[in-house]
């Protein structure tokens, strides 16, 4: 996840604002000057705020009291009062005759990146971010059980992926879901209605609407778009899916996890089911399926702690050509859960000041899991520093979902070789050839698993902001979006007290999620490209372009560009296409994909 000043202010909790536009006269057409004084202003406006409102961000962040959340509910309504009187503002100069390039972009940035605009009405701005202050505080202060006994967020996380104890795991989800998500129902529908009002004094229709206007494409494209990119992958998830189903069949039996139908979400080593990685013990192809090391027990052997493992993140990307991580860094990211105090440990990026003030907050653990997340988070970082001699407004992602893409497919790249290439795996412990499906499917039951997730949170969402969801449904359609797409059903009943939907933080939070979706495309597309122009000539799952300048250099490029031009001219720039695909995907796992249709021979597919 990315945390930046101009994203926090402009991305992440913008809510509302009263005013209007400040043109030379009422009514007058505005002109191409104006349009040019007033991005200039507005964009020295917001980083005038970003940093203090960025400061109290991590604050809270960091350090969870009733007092941090004050001072982050506050700073929230400034900065969104803020955004929308700058958004509804841009709307207004849209028609300017004679509008550079350049500033008719920002414009467009400034009226459509924002995700939670608020009505201008007096009161509105406040009464959303405490909303949303509250519904993030019983998230991030949340606990299940485990025999009875409080857990917090980041300790069930880890024991939903070791446990393979069926009453454990059924306790952990539904105390979680319970506890951390069904209070916060009567909040989100607030919420939403005004998200909604403000977004249509915005011009938009919904906020689902609004937020899919942000990729360089009418919104009822994007959402095609989506649909495209899923049915190109949709075989391979439902491969993966019956052979899964079946080995967890295997393991618990028909009265835990029946052969057909869905499978039982707490079952698969995640709280949300949205990555399988954790029970990959249970799936593993006899023969294949040992894969004769586990990096987390590599970590632990060569006495790896969290910098350790961070600065060997920072290492790859060193590698690549890009410049150490300043000392400042080191100095004052969160790298492991305070024990005195409450802190938000999901795993985010950070540039303070949208210039060199980068951090990451995390609270790692030595596992293999985290070593990856390291190395997705550090991505954010580097893509921060590239595109910071950007106007201000230019300092984003080509899209949001390249922002997510880049530590990711560099993290595709932690092959057997590169291992060995820093000294974590013994060259003799490397795999054989005859252990490709193992590596092909302990990578697909996170990158692959996720995808249907990845999807189904924001269309969840586009039905509520739409009105296709009503209140009075908010359960009943996530559990059936989870059922359509991921083909899992909750291990206990449902009903409409509950809101399992605020038990995933990204809801809470209000941070769009298709860009995750894209991003899982978007690494294997990056990677292909990355391997194409480093001469990889073997199996392109086993290539890694560690120590590759001309790959930094090239993906450098891309970074510096930043959101300075339409999506499609930044991937063009990088991989030659200026189409998204999941072609990519689908080539690097169709060994699997081969292998799984064999296993799945005679058994009931779908659910």
């Amino acid at each position: 996840m990315i945390r930046t000043g101009i994203s926090t202010i402009a991305l992440a909790l913008m809510m509302a604002a009263p005013a209007g536009a400040q043109t030379s006269k009422q009514g007058a057409t505005p002109t191409a000057a104006e349009a040019d004084a007033f991005v200039e202003r507005a964009s020295k406006e917001f980083a005038e705020f970003s940093i203090d409102d960025a400061r109290i961000q991590w604050i809270y962040a960091t350090y969870i009291t009733p007092d941090s959340a004050a001072l982050v509910a506050k700073s929230g309504a400034e900065g969104t009062e803020m955004a929308v009187r700058f958004a509804l503002e841009a709307a207004k100069y849209d028609k300017a005759k004679g509008l550079s390039p350049d500033t008719k972009r920002q414009l467009d940035i400034l009226r459509s990146a924002i995700t939670s605009p608020a009505p201008t009405r007096d009161g509105a701005a406040a009464a959303l971010a405490k909303l949303q202050t509250d519904m993030q505080t019983v998230y991030g202060t949340g606990k299940g059980t485990l025999n009875g006994k409080p857990i917090s967020g980041s300790d069930i996380e880890a024991a939903m992926g070791t446990s393979r104890n069926p009453d454990e795991l059924k306790e952990m989800w539904t105390s979680w879901h319970d506890n951390v998500g069904a209070p916060q129902r009567q909040d989100y529908q607030r919420a939403a209605g005004l998200l909604n009002e403000g977004a249509r004094e915005l011009g938009f229709k919904d906020v689902g609407a609004m937020w899919r206007s942000n990729y360089d494409m009418p919104p009822e494209e994007f959402a095609k778009l989506t649909d495209k990119l899923w049915n190109e992958v949709k075989p391979l998830y439902e491969s993966l899916h019956t052979y899964v189903r079946w080995k967890l069949n295997e393991k618990y039996g028909d009265a835990v996890q029946p052969k057909t139908g869905p499978i039982r979400a707490d079952l698969l080593g995640n709280m949300w089911a949205q990555e399988w990685g954790n029970i990959y013990d249970i799936v593993a192809p006899e023969g294949a399926g040992d894969l004769g090391y586990d990096i987390g027990e590599l970590l632990q052997a060569k006495d790896y702690d969290a910098i350790k493992m961070v600065k060997a993140g920072e290492g790859f990307y060193s590698s690549l050509g890009f410049a150490p991580m300043p000392e400042t860094f080191w100095q004052r990211s969160l790298f492991t859960k305070p024990a005195d105090r409450e802190v938000q440990c999901h795993a985010s990026a950070w540039n303070l000041d949208n210039v060199d003030d980068l951090r990451i907050k995390m609270c790692i653990k030595v596992n293999s899991d985290d070593f990856v997340t390291i190395h997705h988070e550090l991505g954010h970082n580097y893509y921060q520093r590239a595109y910071n001699k950007l106007p201000l407004l230019y300092r984003n992602g080509a899209n949001d979902g390249f922002h997510e893409a880049i530590g990711d497919f560099v993290a595709l790249s932690i092959t057997p070789d590169y291992l060995v290439s820093i000294g974590l795996l013994d060259e003799s412990k490397v795999p054989s050839a005859d252990k490709d499906t193992g590596l092909l499917l302990r990578q697909a039951m996170d990158k692959v698993a996720f995808l249907p997730f990845g999807l189904l949170i924001d269309k969840w969402r586009w039905g509520v902001f739409s009105g296709g969801i009503p209140q009075s449904g908010y359960q009943g359609a996530w559990d059936a979006l989870r059922l359509q797409y991921q083909g899992i059903t909750p291990p206990v009943k449902r009903d409409e007290t509950k809101f399992d939907p605020g038990a995933k933080y990204h809801i809470p939070a209000n941070v769009p999620y298709t860009r995750y979706f894209l991003a899982r495309l978007l690494q294997f597309q990056f990677y292909k490209a990355a391997c194409d122009q480093a001469g990889w000539k073997g199996p392109l799952h086993r290539c890694s372009f560690y120590d590759n300048k001309e790959v930094g250099e090239k993906l450098n490029a891309m970074l510096e560009m930043g959101a300075s031009k339409p999506w499609p001219d930044a991937l063009e720039a990088f991989t030659g296409s200026r189409e998204m695909s999941g072609a990519a995907m689908v080539e690097y796992f169709a060994p699997l994909k081969a292998w799984l249709d064999e296993q799945n021979k005679g058994k009931p597919k779908g659910w």
